[in-house]
């Protein structure tokens, strides 16, 4: 029996008597670990409470990180509610509805977006569970990302599906946990890290968003409760939402918002 073949069988035995469902996830997390093979680190940013600026801040890693010379790709894995499009002053591009996508270059970053292949963004993306599964697998099986440094993923809220999914078959570096300064957007942050430490996915850090610029008590109690690290801290300033309205990138136009990201990006590389 060939090395290969032996190999395989030792494989398959491994896994006889599996139920076939963990069969199909283990098969499908060996997929796309090989077809990423070219990407050094992925990062998902994540939160299971919307509305805490998780699209902000997965932007201005992948830019930040992009400034300090790095390969980035921007991965719009909230399927059937894409903002980064907009954010990026991108709701006329389009990606060719053919496998392989191609993502599309913004300022050097490569971003995907299920927004990108939807012909009319104020329509409502109305997909069930499966069919989302089912894109993101694409995302991940059928995107030509080429080589990157870092893939960043923009996840959506809640603790169903999509994420789900994604700590299940993507191979992350870890998560970054967005969360504000309030008490339930505390507690759904843990949720969110007690969610991927369960299944094994690391939690890198924490970030605060709309702060005063120290912690608050209430992020505190994440980083204490998940046993990691505060990243750092994203001042409440209606600039960034009237940059974010506007298509512009906080990171490249305004120094202020971009010494806050480099200073978490410097010690989320730590």
């Amino acid at each position: 029996m060939g090395e290969e073949q032996q190999h395989t069988h030792e494989h398959e035995h491994e896994h006889q008597g599996m139920h076939p469902s963990f069969m199909r996830v283990i098969q499908q997390k060996q997929r796309v670990k090989q077809k990423l093979s070219n990407i050094k680190h992925k990062i998902g940013v994540y939160s299971a409470k919307g509305g805490v600026g998780k699209t902000t801040i997965a932007i201005n890693l992948a830019f930040a990180l992009k400034e300090k010379g790095f390969k980035v790709g921007l991965l719009d894995a909230d399927i059937d509610c894409p903002n980064v499009t907009m954010f990026l002053g991108m709701e006329n591009e389009k990606m060719e509805p053919r496998l392989p996508l191609v993502p599309v270059e913004k300022n050097g970053v490569k971003v995907a977006s299920t927004a990108m292949l939807v012909d009319e963004m104020k329509r409502p993306i109305i997909w069930r569970g499966p069919i989302i599964v089912k894109m993101l697998g694409d995302f991940f099986e059928n995107t030509d990302w080429g080589e990157l440094d870092y893939l960043i993923c923009d996840l959506n809220p809640g603790t169903s599906d999509a994420p789900l999914t994604i700590m299940q078959v993507l191979d992350l570096d870890g998560f970054v946990i967005v969360t504000t300064p309030q008490r339930i957007a505390g507690i759904n942050a843990t949720r969110s890290g007690m969610m991927a430490k369960r299944l094994g996915v690391p939690v890198l850090g924490v970030v605060e968003n709309m702060s005063d610029g120290k912690p608050s008590e209430s992020t505190e109690d994440v980083v204490a409760a998940l046993g990691t690290q505060m990243l750092g801290t994203v001042k409440n300033d209606k600039l960034i939402s009237e940059m974010s309205d506007k298509g512009r990138i906080h990171v490249l136009e305004n120094t202020a918002i971009k010494v806050q990201f480099q200073a978490i990006v410097d010690k989320l590389q730590e």
